[in-house]
């Protein structure tokens, strides 16, 4: 018997999904719990930002830069010096800024390394156990941090790292489960609102640390790190009780929901592969496109991320109270542009006016183009007119929100059967302006002036054009033929008697 191994691509029939729950069902439950997992992954990573304003002393005299005293009247910004920070009385460490800037920087050196691991594991063991058990290692992590600081800095350094590597498994791990959970035709809308949390995680630690440095337990800033630790351990248990990896896996769901998003993943989703066609995703345009978006985005958010405060401060001359809540504002924007361009991306495919590449390209130009021309605009706003600052630096976080319906959810589009993996792998390069860009940031500001500032926002919008050129010419919206399931067809070749001359079907 001759065995001729051929490949099929699996089809699945398509289903209209009428008839389906939608916003109580089980697919939205858990874009609802992860949109809460997402606000706590980035409460836990952005506390320290803010709370290291008012940890540091800034009026030390040994410090090498040259801020200037910020109770000075006649300097800049005069008659608006009630307004203004003063020295934080709980302030108990005196880091030099170059200091700050490396703690800062810490904790991408645990969060590069979890990243392809998280999307593997993830992918072939279920996305549920990764990501819950890792934001309960964070949540002890944020916990201890504030005894540990006053023992020594290098334990903070060791926290910030173990905080990386625990939370460095987050996104490709929700990627994994929205591989499995995401109907085509509602993946913008799904994956969009689960990550949304990212900007209210943001918004709610800018806008309540401020207050929570003046007026919290433990010396102010204390309180910042056990309030953001206590509430995500709450969450990690709700994320157990409510989560499966995969539909066929749920207890609540319905045979209507259930069956619909069987049928309309590309792919068998109740079959999980050990095996990763690594050589294809190394050599896919597609995968190179999502990668250098993906840099590109994430070097104008870690700069903001964890600059903004501290520019609030020196350029804007903003109080703490003020300072928390106006770093807040952009991601409150950058929220409700991500919220409204997940739906508008989803109309667009199913009206078919635009293909998913299409789709997914446009929505990435606009918001490198908005956010780079905004950014240069803050830069040239002198803090007379720190209003306007505010209101540019809200406008070009607003921008970088649409990007959720292009790079974000574009590894489910391609390859949704190694979504996990692929985000893992982009979100790996897409770390190192993590690492870098908070020193780069700290390198081109010694002093702390608008002048030096500017050539940050300089630096962010050549990222922006790099990633508008690459992501507009080779992303794909199309599912590649390496994510397609394949099967075997076994053709048996007819046996022939010798003896009768009659040929035989085995």
């Amino acid at each position: 018997m001759l065995n001729i191994s051929m490949e099929k691509q699996v089809e699945k029939k398509d289903d209209d999904g009428k008839d389906v729950p939608s916003c109580c069902s089980q697919r939205w439950i858990l874009a609802y719990t992860g949109f809460f997992g997402f606000v706590f992954v980035y409460a836990l990573r952005v506390n320290f930002s803010v709370a290291i304003v008012c940890m540091v002393k800034s009026l030390n005299s040994s410090s090498s830069n040259n801020i200037s005293d910020i109770n000075d009247t006649s300097s800049t910004c005069s008659g608006k010096a009630a307004e203004r920070a003063v020295f934080n009385q709980h302030a108990e460490f005196e880091w030099e800024k170059q200091i700050q800037s490396t703690l800062l920087a810490s904790f991408f050196y645990g969060y590069i390394v979890t990243q392809i691991p998280g999307g593997y594991l993830s992918d072939r063991f279920g996305g549920r156990r990764v990501f819950g058990t890792a934001m309960a290692v964070a949540c002890i992590c944020t916990l201890v941090m504030p005894a540990c600081a006053r023992v020594s800095v290098v334990l903070v350094y060791v926290l910030r790292v173990l905080l990386g590597l625990a939370t460095g498994v987050s996104f490709p791990s929700m990627q994994s489960m929205w591989g499995r959970w995401a109907p085509p035709l509602e993946r913008s809308r799904l994956v969009t609102v689960s990550y949304l949390g990212t900007m209210f995680g943001s918004v709610g630690t800018f806008a309540s640390s401020g207050y929570l440095c003046e007026y919290g337990f433990d010396n102010g800033w204390g309180s910042i790190f056990y309030i953001t630790g206590g509430l995500a351990c709450i969450w990690v248990v709700v994320w157990f009780i409510l989560v499966r990896d995969t539909p066929s896996d749920h207890p609540w769901i319905s045979d209507a929901e259930r069956d619909y998003i069987n049928n309309s993943i590309e792919y068998d989703n109740t079959k999980r592969s050990s095996t990763v066609p690594w050589v294809e995703i190394a050599k896919s345009p597609a995968v190179m496109a999502c990668i250098t978006a993906h840099v590109c985005n994430n070097w104008i958010n870690y700069t903001l991320l964890t600059s903004l405060p501290a520019f609030m401060k020196a350029v804007l001359k903003f109080n703490i109270k003020s300072n928390g809540l106006l770093s807040a504002v952009p991601y409150l924007c950058q929220a409700v542009s991500g919220f409204g361009v997940g739906q508008m991306a989803d109309l667009i495919r199913s009206k078919q006016l635009l293909s998913t590449t299409g789709t997914r390209r446009l929505w990435n130009t606009i918001a490198f183009i908005g956010a780079g021309a905004f950014l240069i605009g803050t830069g040239f706003v002198s803090c007379d007119q720190r209003n306007i600052a505010v209101a540019f630096l809200s406008i070009a976080v607003m921008f970088t929100g649409f990007s959720r319906a292009g790079y974000v959810v574009n590894h489910v589009d391609f390859g949704p059967k190694y979504a996990g993996v692929l985000y893992g792998i982009t979100n790996t390069f897409a770390t190192v302006p993590g690492m870098v860009a908070p020193i780069v940031a700290g390198a081109l500001t010694p002093n702390d002036t608008q002048e030096e500032w500017r050539n940050v926002f300089y630096v962010c919008a050549a990222f922006c054009v790099v990633g508008i050129v690459v992501f507009g010419l080779f992303s794909s919206g199309e599912i590649q033929e390496w994510a397609k399931d394949r099967e075997e067809i076994i053709v048996e070749k007819p046996a022939i008697d010798t003896d009768t001359n009659t040929i035989m079907m085995k």
